[in-house]
Formats: structure tokens, C-alpha cells, sequence
């Protein structure tokens, strides 16, 4: 078992279980007790879980919503698959905006190569966007939305945020949304998302919507927009006939990657 499959293997564990040992861990992931306490500290850096004496204590056991290192972990090949569909679907030299989050940052290594303009939402995307080991003239322009930065996610958020994005205009947005279903469309956790992910896709000719199989359905507060203001999703969920269905009658076309 590699690192990232072990650092999944113990996220996952603390999705379900509030506290795990290191001999725990030792006997799910067949390492020895050094390499799980390495694992653990890095996966604390990184937000996944608190590190505690012989083990670790999960941060989202009691229904917290995961922060972005867990996220990370979760759903990762399901993400390449939607990032690589997203891609396809962004061809030539437009302008598009891209929300934050880790499928965003996902769709962002996707995109390094590619002669566009791109304004991302987070530093994240603009980490992975702007990497030194692309040719010279194969790198997206960048356009900084500016406002604050959120802690952890290091997304950009605020009127400032909204306001930039609102004085342009994008060939395509891409919104990743925090959950979504078919009665109530796109949703976030909280409304200065929200309202980010409304100025962006309302700012576009083209809304993508880039969701993994896991938010359907799931649970968030703040409305961003109805399945009305999508033109594609691009997801790894299997849909009923009745779903397709009805998603045919918003004229949402998907596709399952």
C-alpha cells in the first residue's frame, strides 16, 4: 500500500470512527508504527484529522462538514475522471471561470497546459495552473479575482470577489457545487459561497457543473442556483431513467464519466 492509498484509507476510517490508534492503523494498512505516525502528522498539517497521544481523533465524526484536506482524500479517482471530462468540453482559447474546491483544483492540473484565460477561485488552482514545468507559451493566462481569503480553503470570497467577477465575461463557468439534487439545483455550505458560485455561472454563456456522485443529494444550506442556469454536468453518478428524465426537462445534458 502506497502513501496516498494509506492517507486514504485512514481518512476514511475517521469518516466512520471518532478516534483510531496507531496499532489500528498498523494492522488496516500493514505498516509498520513509524510510517503511520508519519502519516498521521502529515494528515494533521493538512487538516484531515488532530493528532492525540498513541493515535488520531476524527474532525468530522459529529456531522462537521470536512475540511478541504479531507475532502482531498475522498472520491480522487472519481475526480481525475470528471477533471479529464470537464477538460474535453473546454476546447480553444476562451475565457473561463472555475470555481474553488478539490474537484476544482483537479480540473485546474487539467487545464496547466492549455492556451486560455482562466480566472480561478482559489490559490490552489492557481498553484497547479501556474507550475513551472509547463513549456513557455503552453500556460494559462491568469486573471486574480481578488477579496478575501478563506482559511484552509484558500478559496476568495466577498464583494470585492463577486464584483470582479461580475465585470466580466466568460465563454464557460465551471461550479463545483457543495451538494446538489434535482428539486432544489446547486447548493453550498454557506452564502458567501454561494453567492461567489451565483456571480460566476451568472457571468457565463456556458455553465459546467462538475459534481462527484457523493453530492447528489447531499446536505447543504445556501441556494445557489437552479438546474435551470446548467447547460452540462459532468459527473461519475449513474442515473435512473426518471433522473435523466428529468434533468432532460431543464435541458441539462450529462455526462457520465
Amino acid at each position: 500500500m502506497n502513501t496516498d492509498e494509506r492517507h486514504r484509507l485512514i481518512g476514511g476510517l475517521l469518516r466512520n470512527r471518532e478516534q483510531v490508534t496507531v496499532d489500528d492503523l498498523k494492522a488496516a494498512c500493514g505498516a509498520s508504527g513509524a510510517t503511520i505516525r508519519r502519516d498521521l502528522d502529515v494528515l494533521a498539517l493538512h487538516g484531515v484529522l488532530r493528532r492525540v497521544h498513541g493515535g488520531a481523533r476524527s474532525l468530522v465524526f459529529g456531522g462537521e462538514n470536512p475540511q478541504y484536506g479531507q475532502r482531498e482524500l475522498e472520491d480522487h479517482s472519481a475526480k481525475v475522471r470528471i477533471a479529464a471530462g470537464v477538460a474535453a468540453m473546454l476546447q480553444g482559447r476562451g475565457h473561463v471561470w472555475l470555481d474553488s474546491g478539490t474537484t476544482a483544483t483537479e480540473i485546474a492540473r487539467q487545464l496547466r497546459q492549455r492556451e486560455m484565460t482562466i480566472m480561478p477561485m482559489s490559490l490552489r488552482a492557481v498553484t497547479a495552473l501556474s507550475r513551472d514545468d509547463v513549456p513557455a507559451g503552453r500556460r494559462p493566462e491568469l486573471l486574480m479575482p481578488g477579496g478575501a481569503l478563506v482559511p484552509g480553503e484558500l478559496s476568495f470570497r466577498g464583494p470585492m470577489t463577486e464584483a470582479n467577477i461580475r465585470s466580466l465575461r466568460f465563454d464557460a463557468a465551471v461550479v463545483t457545487p457543495c451538494a446538489l439534487n434535482l428539486k432544489d439545483g446547486l447548493l453550498a455550505h454557506d452564502l458567501d459561497d454561494a453567492a461567489v458560485k451565483r456571480a460566476g455561472l451568472e457571468s457565463a454563456a456556458r455553465v459546467i457543473v462538475a459534481c462527484a456522485g457523493a453530492k447528489w443529494n447531499a446536505s447543504a444550506v445556501a441556494l445557489v442556483a437552479s438546474l435551470d442556469a446548467v447547460d452540462v454536468i459532468v459527473t461519475d453518478r449513474q442515473f435512473s431513467p426518471e433522473e435523466l428524465d428529468q434533468l432532460a426537462q431543464h435541458s441539462v445534458e450529462a455526462v457520465i464519466v
